[in-house]
């Protein structure tokens, strides 16, 4: 239930915010930047003064760094793995210049018959998927060990995926898309959340060797995600250090939010 409403029904309600609000002669790009740059301030509290405080608590510093390193290079393997399937031309370590480059959206946007763009879809869904991963697998293992952490996890990563969901929906809207279609892509990016979670859960019974290592991997991971690739993006998009402050602002709400 909990990765259901942070993946599925978080970026679900960040595409139906865009396809409600979308107008082709507004600054979108700069608005969605600033929305994801405090959604990933949210997202460095979460690991910061969440997944590794209690992943140290639980296993000690070495499991918690080694859990730390194990998601970065996961999610970066992954991320290479998505980049040869949809035919990147950019190099996996250069910086992405748009929404379309992050989130392999202009495959769908440029698709012109149904079934290319269905099979289009399902490779941006899987790409985007990939980030959300990991959110999941935090959730199933913070629940695993203690419902209001789990819980906690949930209502941190869903403010996160709102934003997410915007940032993907509005090149799909840009390029045509209707806005039905853009709602149940966006929707189901969030899906793989549940896998995660899954996994979190079942690894997490285990021990609570394996919940630090569990949650480790996943700060890890969004860590990567935060700092390898939406700060960048943004930086680049918007051309300002406004995203620093934005994102700082983020930080500062996760903080307060962890801590209630």
């Amino acid at each position: 239930m909990f990765t259901a409403v942070a993946g599925i029904c978080g970026t679900g309600i960040g595409g139906l915010l865009s396809a409600v609000l979308y107008n082709k002669s507004s600054s979108d790009n700069l608005i969605v930047c600033w929305m994801l740059s405090f959604a990933a301030g949210i997202m460095t509290s979460i690991v910061c003064f969440g997944l590794v405080p209690e992943a140290v608590e639980l296993a000690g510093m070495g499991a918690s760094l080694s859990g730390l390193l194990f998601g970065v290079l996961v999610i970066m393997a992954l991320n290479r793995s998505v980049d040869k399937i949809t035919g990147a031309k950019n190099n996996s370590m250069a910086v992405h210049h748009t929404h379309e480059e992050l989130y392999h959206e202009s495959s769908v946007i440029k698709s012109k018959s149904r079934e290319k763009m269905l099979r289009s879809g399902t490779v941006m869904i899987a790409a985007i998927g990939l980030h959300n991963i990991p959110e999941g697998l935090a959730i199933g293992a913070g629940d695993s060990h203690n419902a209001s952490f789990g819980a906690l996890l949930a209502l941190m990563i869903t403010l996160h995926n709102i934003p997410e969901g915007s940032a993907i929906a509005a090149p799909l809207l840009a390029g045509g898309i209707r806005k039905w279609r853009v709602v149940l892509l966006t929707s189901l990016s969030g899906a793989p959340t549940l896998l995660g979670g899954i996994a979190g859960m079942l690894i997490g019974g285990i021990s609570s060797f394996a919940v630090a290592i569990s949650l480790s991997a996943a700060g890890g991971a969004m860590l990567y995600v935060v700092f390898g690739e939406i700060i960048p993006q943004s930086v680049v998009m918007t051309k300002s250090r406004t995203v620093t402050i934005v994102t700082l602002f983020g930080v500062i709400a996760g903080l307060l939010i962890s801590k209630m």
